[in-house]
Parts: C-alpha cells; structure tokens; sequence
C-alpha cells in the first residue's frame, strides 16, 4: 500500500490575492497523532552579553534582544511548527530532502529555525537572514519526533510580513530564496524555486558544480539540480497535496480572506487536513497581517488537532498581549534535555496576566471531551453552533479592521471569545 504522503503545507496571500488589503498566511502541522501541540506566547527579553541559549539540541549565542512571540509548538521542543512575532512576521517551515545528505547529529532544527527567525527578525527579509545566518554556522539536523524510530530532514521556509513573503528551501547549509509581492503562493514537501533566484547561499552553485549535478554553464534551476534522485516516498506523494492547495488557492485568487485560508486548511480531499494515518494535522494556524501599519495583526490558532472539526480561537493585538498556560490532565514524557522537569500538558487556558487565570475545572475537561465526540458529525447541532461562534468572531474582526468597530474593543474580543466558547462547553 502506498503510504499517506506526511507533510504540512504553508499558504500566503498578498494583494491583489487578498480580497481586502492585507496578506493572510495559513499553516497546517501535520505531526505525528499522539503528539501535543501547545499554543504558547514568550514575551519580549533582554539578555546580557555571553548569554547561550539552549535550543532543542544544542546551545547557541543569544542575541541583546528578542521579539515577543506566539507559537504553535510541539511540547517537547523548543522550537515551533509556526508562529507570529510582535512585528508582524509569521513563519512556517516543511520538511523536504535534497541531494544533499542530512547529516546525523544534533544541530538545530528546522523548528528551532522558525522561532529563531521569529523572535530575531522584524520583518520577512530580517527573519530570513536570521534563518540563513544560523544555518550556516551551526547546520541543520537532529531527530524531529519523539518516536526512537530515526526521522530527520531539511527544511523549506515560508516567512511573511505586511509587506511581502519569502519561500527559503535548504540544502544542508545551502539555501536559495524567491521574494513574492503579490498574489498567492503556497509550498508543501517539494522544492518549489526553479530560475527565478532573488537570493542565494554565495558557494551553492559552486558546490552543484563541484558535484557534478550541474554544468556551470546552462541556466541554473535549484529544484532540478537539488531534488534527489530517489525521493523519499512521502516526498513524491506529497505531490498531490502541493498540487491540491496550489489549486485552491488559485480557485479563490483575488477573493482570500481568513476563512477563505480557513476553509483551504479544512480541505480534506486535497490531504491539507489529515485525521487518519500515524501522522495527523495537529495544529493550525491562520493570520491577517494588514497592509495599514496603524491596524493590529490578527492571529487565528487551534487549540485542538483536526482543524475541520472545532472552531479557531482569535488572538488579537499586535502588542501580544496574553499569555498561555497548560492545565493538567494527561501524562506526557521529558523528551530532551532542555526540559528540567517531569511536565503534562494538554488543553491550555488563557488569561490576561498572571493573576487573571481562566481557570479549566474537571467538570469542563470532561465536557471538551464530550463536546469533541458529539462534533465528528459534522451534521450536529454541536457543530454548527461552533461554526457559528467562528463566524461570529471573525466577523467581528472584519468590522474592525474595516473601521465599522471601534479599535479599542479589539482586547475585548479574544476574551469574549473565549468566555462565550467556555459557556458553551459548561
């Protein structure tokens, strides 16, 4: 049987693609299914010269100052699947293999890349320099799971501000970059950069040389000199899922809104939203980012796994203001070293500061869980109410960003959604 192609898929959307002015990115991670993907917010840091910080796998220099961050995250890294900064920077990685070999060790993750590039980089550009920086100096590697079974790869970037996007693939230490400025794009498990290069790693064509996979002399096309010759199967399979979301995309052209990219990320014939098979959407993720530097960026998450099942959840504000803490009810491992503790995490709870805890009672686990069977039939009454505090919410956040709401309910509104979907539940 051929197996499930395994993969994410990023999307962007920046005017004339959008319908409104703004650039809307989307994301899925597919991880594996047992796998918890927290929602989590770092603040802005100051760090004292000579300060390392401990990634999932090694330690690098820490730079003076960070970026406040949001991310959708598995539990036991440090880094992220995906995630916003205060800047208005978003970022997605997908795994991807090249001629280039991945090399056994431990380096810093195509995860830790993403965070990395979000707490560092004030734009795409600066993120990306961030990214291509660090994967020169350290490399890139190490297992991505938990699971004992090796599992390691390289990585291809979306990164995203209000202004443009930038599709980063890699090769070991190599990378080459294409700036998009308008309409839409999507990546997936493939190299997806033929000729048109904006910027690339100053010894890539030397090495392709070198290898003998190019002549130095035709046109030079980085998918067609750096895919592998015998691609993984998932890598080929993923195909159609590229294929799949390029497809949709266009199919909305002109016309993307956040739940236009909502309904893409939903899309199960496709393979975007995965709810079979050892690897699961765990996590999504959907961002207005408007044009007009005087609106706030608007952050959609999910809280749960399989995105076509419950409601996204708002998180509003440029400033990031919230924070996110787990509550407990469900045993999870230390995976790695930079976890000093036992820990279990499993649904998270919001609240506006540390002492304005939005407390999850036993009595609400065990109706999330109800709630959670009662929405596989997306028939339900159960389902559509949920649809229908979606709608509610986002239209919400479309009148605001129109100007028909005033700006300064927009702190309001993440809470209000929250305390309505809690109501529910209870």
């Amino acid at each position: 049987m051929a197996e499930v192609p395994m993969s994410c898929d990023c999307f962007v959307s920046l005017p004339p693609g959008s319908r409104d002015d703004h650039v809307i990115f989307g994301k899925n991670a597919d991880r594996p299914r047992d796998e918890v993907q927290e929602v989590v917010h770092y603040p802005a840091e100051s760090h004292p010269p000579g300060f390392m910080l401990e990634c999932t796998y090694i330690q690098i220099p820490q730079v003076e100052q960070t970026c406040a961050v949001v991310l959708s995250k598995p539990a036991w890294m440090w880094g992220a699947e995906m995630g916003a900064n205060d800047q208005g920077v978003c970022i997605g990685n997908e795994a991807i293999w090249t001629r280039e070999p991945v090399v056994p060790g431990e380096a810093l993750l195509g995860m830790d890349l993403v965070r990395l590039g979000l707490e560092r980089g004030d734009s795409a550009w600066s993120a990306l320099t961030v990214i291509t920086s660090l994967l020169e100096q350290h490399g890139q590697g190490g297992q991505c799971k938990e699971d004992p079974v090796p599992f390691s790869y390289h990585n291809t970037f979306l990164l995203v501000d209000r202004n443009e996007a930038w599709v980063l693939e890699t090769a070991g230490r190599l990378w080459v970059a294409q700036k998009v400025t308008k309409g839409v794009k999507n990546i997936s498990n493939q190299l997806t950069i033929g000729t048109e290069v904006t910027a690339e790693h100053p010894e890539l064509r030397g090495v392709a040389q070198a290898q003998g996979w190019w002549d130095g002399e035709g046109e030079f096309n980085f998918t067609r000199v750096f895919s592998p010759e015998n691609p993984p199967a998932r890598m080929e399979l993923a195909k159609q899922r590229y294929k799949g979301g390029t497809e949709l995309l266009q199919q909305h052209d002109g016309s993307v809104t956040a739940a236009v990219m909502m309904s893409i990320l939903r899309d199960k014939p496709s393979g975007i939203c995965m709810d079979s098979g050892g690897f699961c959407t765990t996590g999504s993720m959907v961002s207005v980012l408007p044009r007009d530097t005087s609106m706030p960026c608007i952050h959609f998450f999910t809280a749960t796994p399989d995105p076509s099942r419950l409601a996204q959840t708002t998180l509003s504000g440029s400033s990031l203001a919230f924070r996110a803490r787990w509550t407990e009810d469900m045993t999870c491992t230390r995976p790695t070293r930079w976890r000093s503790a036992p820990w279990r995490p499993t649904r998270w709870a919001l609240m506006e500061d540390l002492d304005a805890c939005l407390n999850f009672t036993e009595d609400f686990q065990k109706a999330k869980s109800e709630i959670w069977i009662l929405v596989n039939d997306e028939g339900s009454a159960v389902f559509e109410i949920l649809r229908e505090l979606e709608s509610q919410c986002l239209s919400d956040v479309s009148a605001i960003l129109s100007g028909e709401i005033s700006g300064e309910e927009l702190g309001d509104l993440f809470f209000d959604s929250v305390d309505t979907e809690i109501k529910f539940y209870q």
